[in-house]
């Protein structure tokens, strides 16, 4: 028997997983990932400044 899912059944499902994940996620945690986020692009963008420097510098 072959199983063929539409993308009603599809969205439905992705649907429900979505707001299943938003009612348990608390605020806290929002909070906490919006701060490690901001943190880790400024981790990211100073790294990447530096590395252009060394660079620069040993292609001179």
């Amino acid at each position: 028997m072959e199983h063929v899912f539409d993308n009603t059944t599809k969205a439905g499902t992705a649907a429900g997983t979505m707001l299943t994940i938003l009612v348990n996620i608390s605020s806290e945690d929002l909070l906490k990932t919006a701060v490690l986020a901001a943190v880790g692009a400024a981790v990211s963008f100073v790294v990447t400044l530096v590395l252009k420097a060394v660079v620069r510098y040993f292609h001179k």
